[in-house]
């Protein structure tokens, strides 16, 4: 005998189960989340949604090497969450305006109870 999902409606159960089926689309969330889950990596993105910066200001903002910003910075921007602009020999970052970008930098500022710089 099959379970039922007593709440729902069956065609609510069929649509919840097609959609269930869509596994790329959680693989896609999974990968934004484990991306997100570098205390680095958010400190930096959440910087970024505020400001537009270099790697050499961002490591002195953060306090890291710039190696380890631009490991960081390469993957924000490999998971479509921030942007670059070149100006001569400088790149300059910012938060993608994306809706997963947005998104994001509201939870987490509602997370971690920040509130943007005036």
């Amino acid at each position: 005998m099959t379970p039922s999902v007593s709440s729902h409606s069956p065609q609510e159960t069929a649509q919840l189960k097609a959609q269930l089926a869509e596994q790329e689309r959680f693989r896609a969330a999974a990968a934004l989340f484990a991306l997100m889950g570098d205390p680095s990596r958010l400190r930096i993105f959440w910087l970024l949604c505020h400001c537009e910066e270099c790697v050499t200001d961002l490591s002195i903002l953060v306090d890291m090497t710039s190696p380890a910003v631009s490991h960081h910075l390469r993957q924000l921007k490999a998971g479509g969450l921030i942007v670059s602009r070149r100006e001569g020999k400088e790149v300059y970052y910012k938060a993608a305006g994306t809706l997963q970008s947005r998104l994001l930098h509201g939870a987490i500022e509602q997370v971690l109870e920040l509130s943007c710089p005036v």
